[in-house]
């Protein structure tokens, strides 16, 4: 096939333009930017076009001229009647240009409505995630027999007792870190005992569930968004749709309860390890006894913080998992929509984890606090 050629011949001043070859896309000369600038510089000069040297020509290349014209008809133009069929379809098609705003400031607004309306549609969706397995669950304790339990033992496995090693390293760590760092300003005021009430409500009550929740939704929170993730690019969720299995029971129910039953063991776990370590700081730093510490601990620290603690890990571990699988759900059929829903879904739920949080600080401000009214 011959390639797409341009020449330009100048006669009595006036310019003459023939083209010849196949003005298709498999044999238009790349970058084809090049092309398109020669034949805008000869539109230009009020060139005269002859196309009856063009062998054949498609939708890409009678759109290439169309463009290179302005959108308008030459003065003078030699072609064939197909040609002209070919020029007259590009010159139907509708060529809309975007307005720029006039102002920016527009666009910070446009912006913000849009997040607005985004965070709409993803509470919407949660809502209606959540009523379903509410559904699911009164379906199951009608149909006993239909309990994924294996699902549920699985996630529970994954989510809880492989995160062990990492959160008691944490704990251990943000114990030992927490309680040198206020061994410095206690032993100044002669205060060293307090140390006990200092790490214990503090690890119990706040620091455990909300290290915990962070590390879970990075670790398990990911995980869940991409399993499900990868399940919507491979399609077998619709797989599961067409064989009558629903996708809620056996994807979404499992994982919730799972993380909602692991995430208070896994903050109960990290209040231990943590407490560990502040004890073994408190010891090598102001010389605290290992059994002073343990028998002055559950007379400082009321049970009820130990409760708080225990529930806000019930409550973060649903939101973490329900954000988790509303996204995995929301992924689209490609590799990009999958990396980003992952992060969306970590970083959605570490910020919701901390507003959850903030309000249980409102909330129970005057449960398990000595002296408070």
């Amino acid at each position: 096939m011959k390639a797409a050629t341009i020449d330009v011949a100048e006669y009595e001043g006036r310019i003459r333009v023939a083209l010849s070859g196949h003005w298709t896309l498999a044999n238009l000369p790349t970058p084809v930017a090049a092309m398109e600038a020669r034949l805008r510089d000869c539109a230009a000069r009020d060139a005269e076009w002859d196309l009856e040297g063009v062998d054949r020509i498609d939708s890409v290349g009678a759109i290439l001229l169309w463009r290179a014209w302005g959108h308008r008809w030459p003065a003078e133009l030699a072609a064939t009647a197909p040609q002209r069929a070919a020029l007259e379809r590009a010159a139907n098609i509708r060529h809309e240009r975007r307005s720029v705003p006039r102002y920016r400031r527009w666009i910070t607004i446009e912006t913000l409505g849009r997040l607005v309306f985004a965070a709409g549609r993803n509470l919407l969706d949660i809502v209606a995630l959540i009523g379903q397995l509410l559904l699911d669950i009164v379906y199951l304790a009608i149909h006993p027999r239909d309990i994924p339990w294996r699902e549920f033992s699985a996630n529970v496995f994954k989510s809880g007792a492989l995160a062990l090693p990492v959160t008691a390293l944490v704990g251990f760590l943000i114990g030992v870190v927490l309680s040198y760092l206020s061994s410095l300003q206690l032993k100044t005021f002669g205060a060293d005992v307090y140390i006990v009430n200092l790490l214990g409500i503090s690890i119990i009550r706040e620091l455990g569930p909300v290290i915990v929740a962070v590390l879970v939704a990075g670790r398990s929170g990911s995980a869940m968004t991409a399993q499900i993730g990868v399940m919507r690019v491979t399609q077998e969720i619709d797989a599961l749709a067409t064989m009558g299995v629903s996708r809620s029971v056996r994807l979404v129910l499992p994982k919730v309860l799972a993380l909602a039953v692991a995430m208070p063991l896994l903050v109960l776990w990290c209040a231990a390890a943590g407490i560990l370590g502040g004890m073994v700081s408190a010891n090598l730093e102001m010389g605290l006894a290992y059994g002073f510490f343990l028998d002055t601990l559950p007379k400082v620290v009321p049970v009820a913080n130990l409760w708080i603690g225990l529930g806000k890990g019930f409550f973060f571990g649903m939101l973490i998992a329900l954000l988790a699988c509303h996204f995995g759900l929301k992924v689209r059929p490609n590799t990009e929509s999958l990396s980003s829903k992952t992060t969306t879904a970590v970083v959605t739920a570490i910020t919701a984890v901390i507003v959850v949080d903030a309000v249980f600080a409102i909330v129970t401000r005057n449960i398990g606090i000595p002296g408070s009214v």
